[in-house]
């Protein structure tokens, strides 16, 4: 609310005014979310995948086309969070060449898959063929039944 334009210019009202445009910048700074989280967040969302279930193992397939594999990370964090990212980098700009349409996506990508409690983490193999790369991460094996305990009954 501007006070100005009522007409009400005294040193009171302009010092209510500041204080209250110091209030909603401040609201402003606390709630945007940081550089890093709108990166990340912009990385995810230009990384599709295909996640797949079969009987032994589950299969993450994302497509990387030009990508080496030194280009790409494969990590587990937090003992069930599954990380795939890089990042693909522009071709290097020969003499006398320009873009004249630039539609290929550069820049970081990454996408993080929670793995359910089933999943072993210690066997997990990641190939890339052909421009897409396949994640296996086996599955555990189901637990055995639990076998009844007889006990011996002993009469005294």
């Amino acid at each position: 609310m501007d006070f100005r334009i009522m007409g009400l210019e005294s040193p009171l009202f302009s010092t209510l005014q500041q204080m209250m445009e110091v209030a909603e910048d401040a609201d402003k700074t606390v709630n945007a979310p940081s550089h890093t989280y709108v990166r990340d967040a912009k990385a995810m969302a230009a990384t599709p995948a295909d996640v797949k279930e079969y009987p032994n193992s589950y299969v993450f397939v994302i497509d990387m086309p030009g990508l080496k594999s030194g280009d790409i990370k494969v990590q587990v964090e937090e003992d069930n969070v599954l990380l795939i990212c890089g990042e693909r980098k522009r071709e290097e700009e020969k003499e006398g060449a320009k873009y004249v349409r630039m539609e290929r996506r550069v820049g970081k990508f990454m996408r993080k898959f929670v793995l359910p409690e089933n999943a072993n983490t210690d066997a997990i193999s990641a190939v890339c063929q052909d421009g897409v790369l396949t994640v296996t991460v086996e599955k555990l094996p189901p637990p055995e039944p639990k076998k009844p305990k007889t006990i011996e009954v002993k009469i005294a």
